[in-house]
């Protein structure tokens, strides 16, 4: 008789319960480790200060996640996020200038990270195969170089110890993940680890949102590296409860304001952006609450699928793997392309002994992409830290240049760039004929001058805008 199989996930964040969902549909049981108490309603918990800030789930993830657990994008809607389609729904000053508001091509769900995170909890809390043990710590890892048998565990109320074997051991525990040191102890060599920080501070507010503007479009203005000092960058995204979630950024020497309760400063710091229409909107809004801080935002990668001998019964996935800074929002997705990886890794070769290297190989490939294009930005900013662009990332940013200003002016160009950012293509899409020829047109259009309202949503400007009303809706 065969004994049940079964897995422990450590992390109960989304990729650790994107990891256990796609694990029940192979295993017989899966525990997931996580040392905060989880609330029971959507609430921040103190292992995850970064919840507070600015989170966007783009389309690619939020298919993988449906995929993975479905019902979760209804529930999540139901609940109050916001559906928002791209570029239709969007308000973006790229690097390269305004980007008009094409017929949607991808989307992104809005809401709070707390709210994300609990309704994800809500869908597996139930689940016959799954169990959440919160407070408790994992504080090592039980086996050899050769084989992981279990996790030693650590009450975080009691102190008491225990440790739990497994088939499997999963390490979402995010950036402050232990494995590094736990592969050491065992006798491995140190795992590669390459870090990109630009030295983004990022501020945070809540703000009711005006009358009649619960479902106002994203607005992003993006840094312009060479063009605007201090990699300044802002966005505005509709949440769940009529809020608005606002977030702002600088490089040092040009952080935003963080002084909890300072509006005034919050706001002129948002004026001084490339453009002030964050600052307008929420001249008059109502503050709810403090703003939060977090510097907790540079891209770090760990290249464990490059170790000659890799252990079986061990994976790690999620930011533990690759941390990437929030303003370009992958970090949730490419989560959720990792638990896919997984349950197709499973899929095909189940916990056959010697396949979780290839497995950890499996799911290192989303995050190629997703690196390429986050370090690529970061590293054009000031002062960034860590290694300097290639011949080859210098070629790709100036083609990611062209692109923009071409996604601009051309239907076929933009789908093409929010294709990429989303992740939902390759960047081999970018050398398809349709993406090649508007890209080469350049710009055949005059570039906007000023963000792409409608009469409507410039009405929720405050009375002290200025700029031109010309536009055409959308335009």
């Amino acid at each position: 008789m065969v004994s049940p199989a079964q897995a422990v996930v450590l992390g109960g964040g989304m990729a650790g319960m994107l990891a256990a969902a796609a694990l029940a549909r192979h295993l017989d049981r899966i525990t997931i480790i996580e040392r905060d108490a989880l609330p029971p309603t959507p609430q921040a918990r103190k292992g995850l200060p970064q919840a507070r800030h600015t989170h966007v789930l783009l389309s690619t993830g939020a298919r993988a996640i449906e995929g993975l657990i479905p019902g979760t994008l209804r529930r999540l809607l139901t609940a109050g996020a916001h559906r928002k389609g791209m570029p239709n729904e969007l308000i973006s000053l790229t690097a390269e200038g305004w980007l008009r508001r094409w017929p949607e091509t991808q989307y992104v769900i809005g809401c709070s990270r707390d709210l994300l995170d609990w309704v994800l909890r809500e869908r597996l809390r139930h689940h016959p195969k799954i169990a959440i043990r919160s407070g408790t710590a994992a504080t090592g890892v039980l086996g050899s170089v050769d084989r992981i048998r279990g996790v030693r565990l650590r009450d975080e109320c009691t102190g008491r110890l225990s440790a739990i074997t497994a088939d499997l051991v999963v390490d979402a525990t995010g950036r402050g993940s232990r494995t590094p040191r736990w592969l050491t102890a065992l006798g491995l060599p140190d795992v590669r680890e390459t870090t990109v920080d630009s030295g983004l501070t990022y501020v945070t507010r809540i703000y009711r949102a005006p009358d009649g503007a619960t479902d106002f479009p994203v607005v992003n203005i993006a840094a312009a590296p060479g063009k605007h000092p201090h990699g300044q960058a802002g966005a505005l995204l509709p949440i769940e409860g009529g809020r608005w979630l606002v977030t702002l950024a600088g490089t040092r020497g040009g952080e935003p304001p963080t002084a909890p309760d300072d509006h005034a400063a919050f706001t002129a710091f948002a004026r001084k952006l490339r453009h002030r229409i964050i600052a307008d909107l929420i001249a008059d809004a109502e503050p709810l609450g403090p703003a939060h801080t977090s510097r907790s935002t540079a891209n770090r990668r760990r290249f464990y699928e490059d170790l000659k001998h890799w252990p079986d019964g061990l994976l790690v996935l999620g930011d533990a793997t690759a941390a990437f800074n929030p303003i370009y929002a992958q970090g949730m997705t490419v989560a959720a392309l990792g638990a896919m990886a997984l349950d197709r890794h499973l899929t095909r070769h189940g916990l056959r002994t010697r396949t979780t290297r290839r497995a950890q190989r499996a799911l290192a490939r989303p995050v190629t992409v997703a690196w390429s294009v986050a370090t690529g930005q970061d590293r054009l900013l000031p002062d960034a830290a860590g290694p300097r662009p290639t011949v080859t990332d210098r070629l790709a940013q100036h083609g990611a240049a062209q692109l923009m200003r071409a996604a601009a002016a051309h239907p076929a160009a933009a789908e093409a760039f929010f294709g990429v950012l989303t992740l939902a293509h390759s960047p081999a899409r970018l050398l398809t004929p349709k993406a090649l020829l508007a890209t080469l047109a350049g710009t055949r259009r005059p570039p906007l001058t000023e963000p792409p309202l409608t009469p409507r949503e410039r009405t929720f400007l405050a009375p002290s805008s200025t700029g031109p009303q010309h536009l055409r809706d959308g335009a």
